[in-house]
């Protein structure tokens, strides 16, 4: 590892949250006021890019659904291109960077590089739409713990564990799942998770057009090719989707899915 040079600007890989401007930190709504460069992810919202000063420099640097405008080796020369010009950076990503962002891989560049770097956290997309769809991740009595999962994986080599996750009694969420939800449901299923599960699909969780559809680990696949809920979007499993209708409280501006009935 290289010695940090006190030459180099600071890069900071900053969470922008899940879209609601409102919801990014103190911290990161001043960071975004006064850098010089900002490389953003495709994800992060119009409503959180209107924060930052029109004379900042702005970069999308992509990750957009398995496509992206840069590959991961050319945002690191990019951060490190900008940071030994003696300028700050910020590296935005959508929800946490440290959750499905990459966070680790490039402050490991940075270090390697050395180029000092700070790490500000964000609201993830599993708590941020979970709670802006009422659906409590964890709850007293009905589920005692919650597990993140990439979707991308869910059918090759690097599948996750499904016998663990069908038998760990979490709330399962799945990121970048909607392609994979066949996948999913019937891995799960295979594994002993039963086939009337509540799910919900979250889509733009936390922005105005955020949508919400309920149904069952059984219906998910069909759910989704029915119905196309939009992306981005995850997928929640667990018995504590059934509390979302009566927890119900955040209005969205987006024509209503439809929702199927769990007993």
């Amino acid at each position: 590892m290289k010695a940090a040079n006190p030459s180099f600007g600071l890069v900071y890989l900053v969470g922008a949250g899940t879209g609601d401007a409102s919801l990014l930190t103190i911290k990161a709504f001043r960071l975004l006021n006064r850098v010089d460069v900002v490389l953003y992810d495709h994800l992060v919202s119009e409503e959180v890019l209107d924060v930052i000063p029109r004379k900042t420099l702005k970069i999308c640097v992509g990750k957009h659904y398995g496509k992206c405008s840069q590959t991961q080796a050319e945002i690191n020369e990019m951060m490190k291109g900008y940071a030994i010009t003696g300028l700050t950076v910020c590296r935005l990503k959508a929800g946490d960077p440290f959750v499905f962002g990459r966070g680790g891989e490039e402050a490991t560049y940075l270090t390697q590089q050395g180029i000092n770097y700070e790490v500000v956290p964000g609201v993830t997309a599993a708590l941020g739409c979970c709670a802006y769809a009422g659906i409590p991740v964890t709850h007293r009595q009905v589920s005692r713990g919650v597990t993140l999962v990439t979707g991308r994986n869910c059918n090759d080599a690097s599948e996750p564990n499904w016998s663990a996750l069908a038998a760990i009694d979490h709330t399962l969420i799945f990121y970048m799942g909607l392609h994979k939800a066949e996948a999913i449901a019937d891995n799960l299923i295979a594994h002993g998770l039963a086939p009337d599960t509540p799910c919900a699909i979250v889509s733009n969780g936390t922005r105005e057009n955020q949508n919400k559809i309920v149904t069952t680990l059984a219906g998910l696949y069909e759910t989704c090719k029915t119905q196309n809920p939009p992306l981005p979007a995850i997928i929640v499993v667990g018995d504590v989707v059934s509390l979302s209708e009566s927890l119900e409280w955040f209005e969205s501006t987006a024509e209503p899915c439809l929702e199927r009935t769990i007993h």
